[in-house]
């Protein structure tokens, strides 16, 4: 009985199926984990090889165009390190807040894809202004860290989505989607010129992913259908023993037709089949 509550917050986290409990999770998890690995070396008087300009380093996405070459994994991963407790906490709460909103009109295959590459959008929009504009030729070893692209991508999509939904914030009252993302969406543009302008631009990377995505939705374009799992090509025999009223030229392929078409994909790609051997391939993945 003593594990459950454990128990219980794992299943929340890896077994629910719920992304925005994933997402929350594995940020606090790293969170913590660095926390704690940075605690000998401070003692030590060294804590900024696990503090954060090791971090940084190392998870940061980098601003420098010759550092990407050996730092292309940290488009990726420096959606999930945070430069401080209040850094990580409202990050976290957002996207709690926004993805339960999110997670009641849409798919949680589609949540997985605006928070990934709301990520991306801003690590890329990040380092496009840092090498165009010449305010930031001094900075070539800026990096910038934290998951606020990837939360504004889910909040900017959910106040796409549902512009009229509200919600409660402490001395506002009652407030409109619509009026939230605007509000950011201000607030990131005056943050451009601002010592935090790199993590303005990422922000705004992150929230024109999340508009894109739902804007191209809503005219049938689902984005998120690239993390689908394809289904896999099987041929099945007729059982001989039940009837059929469909004439067999129509419903019933050759085996060994079959055989040689996938021996001559394996040898030579499917783009070498021909028109025939395509329809064939595709009339027997019908059975």
């Amino acid at each position: 009985m003593n594990n459950s509550p454990l128990k219980e917050l794992k299943h929340k986290v890896f077994q629910s199926g719920d992304p925005s409990y994933l997402y929350i999770g594995i940020n606090v998890i790293i969170f913590v984990v660095f926390a704690l690995i940075n605690i000998p070396f401070f003692l030590s008087g060294n804590g900024s090889i696990a503090g954060g300009d090791w971090i940084r380093e190392y998870f940061g996405f980098p601003a420098s165009l010759v550092k990407l070459p050996t730092r292309f994994y940290t488009i990726l991963t420096y959606q999930f390190f945070h430069g401080g407790f209040f850094h990580l906490l409202f990050n976290m709460l957002w996207l709690f807040w926004m993805g339960r909103i999110f997670l009641d009109f849409l798919k949680p295959r589609q949540f997985h894809f605006v928070y990934l590459a709301g990520g991306f959008t801003g690590a890329l929009l990040y380092l496009l202004a840092y090498n165009i504009f010449p305010v930031f030729a001094s900075s070539a070893g800026a990096t910038v860290i934290g998951s606020s692209a990837s939360v504004m991508a889910i909040v900017v999509a959910t106040a796409t989505l549902v512009p009229d939904y509200s919600i409660r914030l402490l001395f506002l009252g009652d407030l409109k989607l619509k009026f939230l993302a605007i509000a950011y969406v201000v607030l990131n543009l005056i943050g451009i010129g601002t010592a935090d302008a790199g993590g303005s631009f990422a922000h705004i990377g992150g929230m024109i992913m999340g508009f894109t995505f739902i804007k191209l939705l809503q005219n049938g374009n689902d984005l998120s259908n690239i993390f689908k799992k394809k289904p896999k090509l099987r041929v099945v025999k007729k059982d001989p023993a039940k009837p059929s009223f469909v004439k067999k030229k129509e419903t019933t392929v050759d085996q060994k037709e079959i055989d040689a078409i996938l021996d001559k994909i394996s040898k030579t790609g499917y783009d070498k089949l021909t028109r025939e051997e395509k329809e064939t391939l595709f009339k027997a993945s019908k059975h």
